[in-house]
C-alpha cells in the first residue's frame, strides 16, 4: 500500500481524534454506577439482617408449638393403658377366655380416646382382641413391649421399628388379678400425623432420641439415621434443593448448617420426654424474595438514570455523525487509491504466475535429463552381462556347443526383460510408483543379482563370502526392483576394490524385526557419507559412473518402507545395509 494512501486511511480512521470527550459526563456515568453498587449492598446487607431475624423467630415459635403438641400427644395416650388394665369387662374377658365382645369393647375405646391401635394380649403373649382384626391371632411373646411389661407394675413405652423404614410408638401395661397374670393392653401412639402436618408449613423436621437416632421425620429417608448421617447421605429432595436455590448466593447471611454442601437455618429444642429433641431446617427462599424485591426496584431506578445518561451520550454521539459527513469525499478518493492498488497487484500476480510456469517447465527439462542419465546408469549392468553372454555364445557356436549357447541365449533375453522392466521402473526415482508388491525370497533374489554379476566377479577374481540364515527370509515389495538395489550395492562394492590386491566382498542376509542385507567390502571406504545418496554424485572417473545407482536404490529401498544406510567399517571398507520389513510366516500366508 502507497505511504499517501496509508496517510489518507489514518487521518479518517478515527474522526473524533482531538474532540473533546465530555469527561463531566463520563465522571457522573462512573460515580452513578458506584453509586448504584453502593446502595445495593447496603440494602440487602440490612434488609438480609432484618427479614432473617424475622424468620428465625417464626421458626422458633413453630419449633416451641411443635414440640408441645408432641408432648401433649404422648402424654395424653400415657394415661390410657392404666385405665384399661382395670377395665372391668376385659379383665373378665381375659379370666373367662370369652373374646366375642373384647374386639368391639376396644374399638369403641380407640374412637373416644384418639390412638391408632389397641391390642389385648393374653398370658402367652397372643392377640385375642385387637381395633385391627387382621392382627388377631398375632404372637408378641417376645415384642419388648410385652416382656417389659410383664416385668414392670408400671406402664411402659416402647419405640419398635417397623419393617418399611418407620417406628411404632407403644404403651403397654399387665393386667393381673391377685397375684395372677391376665395379659397385657397395648396402645399405639399415632405420632406419624405430626410428621404430615410439619411436611406442609416447614421445610423439614426431625426427632431424633436420646442416642441421636431421628425416629420422627418430614423426610422418610430421614428415620433410623443419626443427623449427620441422614444429612449427608440421605438429603431430602425438596428440603435441600430448595436450599441450593435460595442460599447459593453472595447475599446470605453465615449459615446454622449445611446440608449437601449449602446453608440452611437451623433450630432445635428438647422435648421433656425421655431426652427427645426436635430439629428444624428452614431455607432463606422467603427471605431473599423479599430482599431481591426491593433491589429489583432500586435497579430499576439506576437503570432509569443510567439510561438517561446514556442518552446524553448518544445525543453527543449524534453531533459527531457531521464530521462522518464530512469526511466521506476523503474515503471516496481513498477508495479509487485502493482499487488502483488492487489492479497493479493482479498485474504483478500474473507476472509471477507466469515466471512460475517457466520455471516448472525448466524442472520438467533438468528432470528429464536426470532420467534420462538414470536410464543410461541402469541399462549399463544389463547391457555388459549381455556383451559377456554373447561372446560367449559365439565361442560355445564355434565349439559346436549349440545347447550351451542356447542357455547364454536365454540368459539374454532375461537380460532384455530386465531392460525394460528397469526403464519401467525408474521412474519411481522421480515419482512413487503404484505396483502390487508380492512376498520376495530375500536369498532367492540374491542369488539371482549374484548370477547377473557373475561375469564380473569372475573376471576381478574376487572372492565372495556369503552369510546366509537356514530358514528363508521374505519381504513384501517388488523383487525385480529389490534386485535392482541387490546389483547396485554389489557393483558399488567391486569397483571399491579395484584398488586392493585381494578384493573380498562379504555378504550377509539376516533376519530379526528387519530384514538386513549387508554387504561389505575391503576397499578404501568413503569419503562423504553425507552426499553419498544424493544424485550425480560419485567418487569414480568420468565415463564409470553417473552418481545416480545409490541415489536410486535408496528411493527403491523407501517406497519398500526400509531404509539403505552405509558407514565406514573400522576394520576398512565401506558396509552398505538394506534393511526391509520382515514379513513372517502368518503374512506370507495371508499374502499367498
Amino acid at each position: 500500500m502507497s505511504s499517501d494512501t496509508q496517510s489518507g486511511w489514518s487521518s479518517i480512521k478515527n474522526p473524533f481524534r482531538g474532540a473533546p470527550l465530555g469527561w463531566r459526563l463520563r465522571v457522573a456515568v462512573s460515580i452513578l454506577l458506584i453509586a448504584t453498587v453502593g446502595t445495593i449492598w447496603v440494602t440487602n446487607r440490612l434488609l438480609t439482617d432484618r427479614f432473617t431475624e424475622s424468620t428465625r423467630n417464626r421458626a422458633e415459635v413453630r419449633l416451641a408449638l411443635y414440640s408441645g403438641n408432641l408432648l401433649s400427644e404422648l402424654r395424653r395416650n400415657a394415661i390410657v393403658p392404666q385405665l384399661l388394665a382395670r377395665d372391668p369387662t376385659l379383665i373378665s374377658a381375659l379370666q373367662s377366655s370369652d373374646y366375642t365382645l373384647s374386639t368391639q369393647r376396644l374399638i369403641s375405646f380407640v374412637e373416644e380416646i384418639g390412638a391408632a391401635s389397641l391390642m389385648l394380649l393374653d398370658s402367652d403373649g397372643r392377640t385375642v382382641a385387637a381395633t385391627d382384626r387382621n392382627r388377631l391371632g398375632e404372637a408378641h411373646r417376645n415384642s419388648p413391649y410385652y416382656v417389659d411389661a410383664v416385668r414392670s407394675n408400671a406402664t411402659i413405652f416402647s419405640v419398635i421399628e417397623n419393617e418399611a423404614g418407620g417406628y411404632s410408638f407403644v404403651y403397654s401395661r399387665r393386667m393381673d388379678s391377685g397375684a395372677d397374670i391376665l395379659g397385657v393392653i397395648v396402645v399405639e401412639v399415632d405420632l406419624q400425623k405430626f410428621e404430615r402436618a410439619w411436611a406442609g408449613i416447614s421445610d423439614a423436621v426431625m426427632v431424633a432420641d436420646s442416642t441421636g437416632t431421628v425416629i420422627l421425620s418430614t423426610e422418610p429417608r430421614w428415620r433410623g439415621l443419626e443427623e449427620s448421617t441422614a444429612i449427608q447421605r440421605q438429603p431430602p429432595e425438596n428440603a435441600i434443593e430448595r436450599a441450593i436455590r435460595a442460599t447459593a448466593d453472595w447475599t446470605a447471611l453465615p449459615p446454622d448448617a449445611y446440608l449437601q454442601g449449602e446453608a440452611v437455618m437451623r433450630m432445635d429444642s428438647r422435648i421433656p420426654f425421655r431426652g427427645w429433641t426436635i430439629t428444624s431446617f428452614t431455607t432463606y427462599s422467603s427471605i431473599r424474595e423479599k430482599v431481591n424485591s426491593v433491589i429489583a426496584l432500586e435497579i430499576m431506578g439506576f437503570a432509569i438514570l443510567l439510561a438517561l445518561a446514556f442518552y446524553a451520550l448518544s445525543r453527543r454521539a449524534t453531533f459527531r455523525m457531521a464530521l462522518f459527513q464530512r469526511e466521506s469525499a476523503e474515503l471516496r478518493a481513498l477508495n479509487a487509491r485502493l482499487q488502483r492498488e488492487i489492479a497493479e497487484r493482479e498485474r504483478v500476480e500474473k507476472t509471477l504466475e507466469v515466471a512460475e510456469q517457466t520455471l516448472a517447465q525448466s524442472s520438467k527439462l533438468a528432470a528429464l535429463g536426470e532420467m534420462s542419465a538414470a536410464v543410461s546408469h541402469e541399462l549399463n549392468q544389463p547391457l555388459a552381462a549381455m556383451k559377456t553372454y554373447l561372446a560367449g555364445a559365439r565361442l560355445l557356436l564355434r565349439r559346436n556347443r549349440p545347447e550351451e549357447a542356447l542357455a547364454s541365449f536365454g540368459r539374454i533375453d532375461g537380460l532384455i526383460e530386465r531392460m525394460g522392466a528397469i526403464t519401467r521402473q525408474l521412474k519411481s526415482y522421480a515419482r512413487k510408483g503404484a505396483d502390487a508388491f508380492s512376498p520376495v525370497n530375500l536369498g532367492e533374489a540374491l542369488a539371482s543379482a549374484l548370477s547377473m554379476m557373475e561375469p564380473q566377479l569372475r573376471q576381478r577374481h574376487v572372492k565372495i563370502t556369503q552369510i546366509l540364515p537356514e530358514e528363508p527370509v521374505f519381504a513384501l515389495g517388488d523383487r525385480m526392483r529389490i534386485e535392482q538395489v541387490m546389483v547396485n550395492l554389489l557393483r558399488n562394492a567391486l569397483d571399491a576394490t579395484k584398488s586392493v590386491s585381494e578384493p573380498d566382498v562379504e555378504i550377509i542376509l539376516a533376519a530379526g524385526d528387519m530384514a538386513v542385507l549387508t554387504v561389505r567390502d575391503n576397499g578404501h571406504g568413503i569419503e562423504d557419507i553425507e552426499n553419498l545418496f544424493e544424485p550425480f554424485y560419485t567418487t569414480k572417473q568420468p565415463g564409470d559412473g553417473v552418481g545416480l545407482g545409490l541415489a536410486i536404490s535408496s528411493g527403491i529401498v523407501n517406497d519398500h518402507g526400509g531404509r539403505l544406510t552405509a558407514r565406514n567399517s573400522p576394520n576398512g571398507g565401506a558396509v552398505f545395509e538394506m534393511q526391509l520389513p520382515i514379513l513372517g510366516s502368518d503374512g506370507l500366508e495371508a499374502a499367498e
